[in-house]
């Protein structure tokens, strides 16, 4: 088996669509985040056109070649090109690989998706806040080469052995899926109270026509303070006062994760302002995960957030919670979209948030009560099932790597239970 640099046996394709396109050019965006890391490629549904599109919205790609995240923290975004009747365009995250002559394409495909590889982009890759790995030092990188039979070989295996796995993945997912949209049919019934056209008052939201006749409906400063964080200054990492705060990325649906903090200066007439108490509901800015939202349970003592986020306490009858499951089904209805323009990032202001108009029930602590009980059992279903499938893309990538390094012969494994390591 020989060692070739990878871009002695593939070519870099660096083509990108010219700045003066026509504007009025459409095609299809894959996005980083719409490859998996059992190298799916998502082809969205919908168009764009070029005088619209993020500018990152640039890389071509052929058909059969392959795509290859350059940003770690979606190196496992490494699939084939599909072929499509419409244009495919590719994020500029990616870089594209053309097999040559001496390697079949399938193969240099897994070779990518294999852990030696990683690991080698991974130890490539520079930068702080945004680590990522310049194309050509991609092709810098080695790949060790059988006989153009035995690659085949090795290619035909992996297709069968890995599309199995596939499918239990995909099975997993249908389950991950139907329990999102049970747990929003949970909310929904909460939020609605159950009412219909013959008992209920209309509200004029499409997304939840009625609410009991005896339910208000008000804006969420009538029952909620609210306030958004203090803004990063150059004086936040060499103040005297350094606090921990959370920021947008910490907080996600239901859920608030500690495990990577920053520091910044209070000054002590701000500690009142932005402190945390436990029971105070953290709802993210802006960004991907506009409207997210979880309840701080006081884990840390001293605790302050960041300008990405809103601190929302009680000042009326409902819960902090009931407007947590408000959001959560507002967004999943497209309440808080950017107009349905990709290059523009959703932001959720503090009036914005504040004037938004929420149904208030008369019970709203039993029925937050009874909702996150049943949201809870989801939850940890949920959790399960999610953990199963890095399991099953560990040993997916194990298996790629087994077949690749030589571990077992493929042509005599092949249908049969083939046994490898996966990391704990």
């Amino acid at each position: 088996m020989n060692s070739y640099r990878i871009k002695d046996v593939a070519r870099i394709n660096r083509q990108t669509l010219p700045e003066d396109t026509d504007p009025d050019f459409r095609f299809r965006y894959v996005d980083i985040s719409a490859v998996d890391s059992l190298g799916n490629v998502a082809i969205p549904n919908d168009e764009i056109v070029f005088s619209e599109a993020p500018s990152r919205a640039r890389r071509l790609a052929p058909a059969g070649s392959a795509v290859v995240s350059t940003v770690r923290t979606y190196l496992r975004a490494i699939g084939t090109v599909p072929a499509t009747p419409d244009p495919l365009v590719f994020s500029t995250g990616f870089a594209v690989l053309e097999a040559g002559p001496e390697v079949d394409s399938r193969f240099l495909t897994y070779h990518c998706q294999s852990r030696p590889f990683i690991d080698d982009v991974v130890a490539r890759s520079t930068g702080v806040s945004y680590p990522a790995i310049n194309p050509g030092e991609i092709g810098n990188l080695r790949i060790n080469l059988p006989s153009p039979e035995e690659q085949r070989r090795i290619a035909d295996f992996l297709d069968i052995e890995t599309s199995r796995i596939d499918m239990l993945a995909m099975k997993r997912d249908e389950q991950i899926s139907t329990l999102s949209e049970r747990e929003l049919a949970v909310i929904g019934h909460a939020l609605s109270g159950g009412a219909t056209r013959i008992d209920g008052q209309p509200t004029g939201w499409p997304w939840l026509p009625f609410i009991p006749a005896s339910w208000k409906i008000g804006p969420i400063y009538a029952y909620f303070s609210t306030e958004l964080g203090k803004m990063l200054n150059p004086d936040r990492a060499t103040g005297q006062s350094q606090r921990p705060y959370l920021r947008n990325a910490n907080v996600h649906w239901y859920e608030i994760n500690t495990s990577d903090m920053a520091t910044m200066h209070f000054e002590v007439d701000e500690a009142q302002r932005y402190s945390l108490r436990c029971g105070d509901l953290l709802v993210c800015e802006g960004g991907a995960g506009v409207a997210e939202a979880a309840v701080w349970d006081g884990r840390i003592t001293e605790c302050y957030f960041q300008k990405s986020l809103h601190r929302v306490r009680q000042a009326g009858s409902a819960p902090v919670e009931w407007l947590m499951y408000w959001l959560r089904f507002a967004k999943s209805c497209g309440v808080f979209s950017a107009d349905g323009n990709i290059a523009t990032i959703p932001h959720l202001t503090g009036e914005q948030l504040r004037q938004y108009r929420i149904p208030v029930p008369n019970d709203g602590q039993v029925i937050v009560a009874n909702a996150s009980r049943a949201i809870r059992d989801m939850s940890m279903m949920r959790n399960q099932l999610t953990q199963a499938q890095k399991l099953v893309a560990e040993r997916r990538q194990a298996l790629i790597t087994a077949a690749l390094t030589g571990q077992f012969d493929v042509s005599t494994a092949s249908g049969r239970n083939v046994t490898v390591g996966v990391s704990a």
